[in-house]
Formats: C-alpha cells, sequence, structure tokens
C-alpha cells in the first residue's frame, strides 16, 4: 500500500456518487506498501479501503483480483469484500485509474512478531489455499521466474550502484534457479505477498489478509515459501527457525504437506527472495518523485537469499 495519486474533495464526491455508502467524513492516504495508492475511506454509513490501482497493475487483472475475494469470503476467508456501486460494477475510475472500495477489517499487523503469530499464518495461508479450490478465474504469476529475468535485465546496469558485484551475483542466482526449479508440484491460487503489513490480527488469531494484487495460480508451497521469508527472519537478519518452525506446523496442520513440497522448500525460498530482490531493485533504481513511500532496502532479501543458498536442506526450516 502507498499513496502516489492524490485525491481532491471534487473527484471523491463525483466517484461516491455511484454507491450508497452515505456522505464521506474523511480520506486519509495509506504510506505503508509499494504498490498502488490506498486511502481509509469513512462516511457517513462506515469505514472503508479506497484503492487506485496504478500502473504495475494491469487492468485487465482486476477481475481476477476483486472475484477472488468475493470467492474466498464466500469460503470463509476473513478478507476484504469489494463493495459495489448501484450498477453493480465493482471497479471504476477515479483521477483517471481503475479504482475500487472494499470493506475495511478489524484487527491490525503486528510490529513484535512472536511464532503464535506465525503459527496463525500458516493456519490462514493453508485455509487461503483450500478456499482457492474452485475459483473459476486464473492468472499466471507475472513475477515468477520469467518475470525476474525481465525486472533484472531492467537494472542490470545499475545493480552495482547498490552493492559491488549485484548484478553478476543475481544472474548467476537466476540461471541456477531457472535450471533447478521444480515441476509437478500442487499449484492453485496463491497470495503471492502475504508480508505481515498485509495480515491483521486480534491477539494472535488473525482477523483479516488484505491486499490480494500479486494472487495468481502458482506452486503452493512457493506461497509457503514467500512467508518464511516475510515472517521468520529477525530485523538484524538472523533466521528464526522457532518461527519457521510454527510456520510450517500452523500450515500442515490445515493442509499437510507432499514430500516433493517439502524437499523443494530450500529451492522455493531461494526463488521468493530473489523475487522481491529484484522488485525492490527495481524500484530502488526507478523511485517515483513525489511519492509518499520510500522504497525498501533491497539488500535485506540479498541476504536472505545467501542464507537459502547455504542451507543443506528442508530441516534448517525445522522441519524433521
Amino acid at each position: 500500500m502507498a499513496v502516489y495519486t492524490a485525491v481532491d474533495e471534487a473527484e471523491l464526491a463525483r466517484f461516491l456518487a455511484a454507491y450508497d455508502l452515505g456522505e464521506p467524513l474523511s480520506l486519509v492516504g495509506i504510506t505503508e506498501g509499494v504498490e498502488n495508492t490506498n486511502y481509509r475511506l469513512e462516511t457517513t454509513l462506515g469505514r472503508f479501503i479506497l484503492t487506485i490501482y496504478e500502473k504495475r497493475v494491469d487492468p485487465a487483472d482486476l477481475p481476477f483480483f476483486l472475484g477472488l475475494m468475493l470467492h474466498l469470503a464466500e469460503h470463509g476467508l476473513p478478507c476484504p469484500l469489494p463493495v459495489r456501486g448501484r450498477d453493480g460494477a465493482m471497479l471504476r475510475t477515479l483521477a483517471g485509474k481503475p479504482a475500487a472500495i472494499v470493506s475495511f477489517l478489524d484487527g491490525r499487523s503486528v510490529r513484535r512478531i512472536e511464532p503464535g503469530h506465525c503459527a496463525a499464518v500458516g493456519g490462514a495461508l493453508a485455509a487461503m489455499h483450500l478456499a482457492g479450490r474452485g475459483f473459476a478465474l486464473h492468472r499466471a504469476n507475472a513475477l515468477g521466474p520469467s518475470g525476474w529475468r525481465r525486472l533484472l535485465e531492467a537494472s542490470r546496469s545499475r545493480a552495482d550502484e547498490v552493492a559491488e558485484g549485484l548484478a553478476g551475483e543475481l544472474q548467476v542466482e537466476l540461471e541456477t534457479l531457472e535450471r533447478a526449479w521444480p515441476r509437478g508440484l500442487p499449484e492453485g491460487v496463491i497470495h503471492a505477498d502475504l508480508f505481515p503489513d498485509n495480515v491483521f490480527f486480534e491477539g494472535e488469531r488473525v482477523s483479516g489478509l488484505i491486499d490480494f494484487y500479486f494472487a495468481c495460480d502458482d506452486i503452493l508451497a512457493y506461497d509457503l515459501a514467500i512467508c518464511l521469508n516475510a515472517w521468520c527472519f529477525e530485523t538484524d537478519g538472523a533466521f528464526n527457525v522457532t518461527k519457521a518452525r510454527a510456520l510450517l506446523t500452523g500450515y500442515r496442520a490445515r493442509r499437510p504437506l507432499a514430500p516433493g513440497e517439502v524437499e523443494a522448500l530450500p529451492v522455493l525460498a531461494r526463488g521468493a527472495a530473489l523475487r522481491f530482490l529484484s522488485t525492490r531493485l527495481y524500484d530502488w533504481l526507478n523511485r517515483v518523485p513525489g511519492a509518499l513511500v520510500k522504497p525498501k532496502d533491497p539488500l535485506e532479501y540479498l541476504a536472505k537469499l545467501r542464507f537459502h543458498r547455504s542451507v543443506s536442506g528442508p530441516s534448517a526450516y525445522g522441519l524433521d
């Protein structure tokens, strides 16, 4: 989440005229995240989230994202519900860009991650994978291995500005992962971006999963590997195996992992680290003037990538 597009009172009033949401009371920008413009919208009838979709989101993908949230909510997953206008449409235009309103979820993201949070996230991720079965629409992962090559090629000429020798290291890593990437593992709808700021808690209970705008069809265990990267490293860069074990145990309690999925975890975790390193590197080198968001440090994910490259097997993640 971020704020790239400003909305004035007149624009907001015209936009809300298509809905039965009452009169606007406040519109406050949400600066976390890096992808779309998000506002906390309060009206006389309640609280909502207004999202304006920025250039990295393909408008053709929006029916998938919004439809998926509806499908998951109908199957019991706590996630935002898109709000329909009087004409039944969920998607409109605001400030010349696609935009939508979704329901507001109670709870808050955690700043101090404990193993109990990781266990709950693992269970929620498995529940999402199970709830996603039967969703009629499909979307390929634009940020899978073919996407990494495109992003790294766009950043290669300047990568060494971030760290000496980075361009060469990433090229070798990309070629290695392209050869080693697993085939034949269970696939389905994945979140693909389940970071701590995309999960709301009440205590240690997950009260909401948000920001489904990277969701796609891909290897289910890859989604789990993304969470290992996002939830199980400390602020000093150390990997916390207790948190990893809790995350995996919480997941397997709802959806057991096949042996092939377990064996593939180190490679999938390397790929997940390279994916976020690639996008962070691109954003670091191509900052948007005036955006109310600070690009995230790509070197955090370089350290994670090197950790996964060093492990001897799935036992490094707390698995027997």
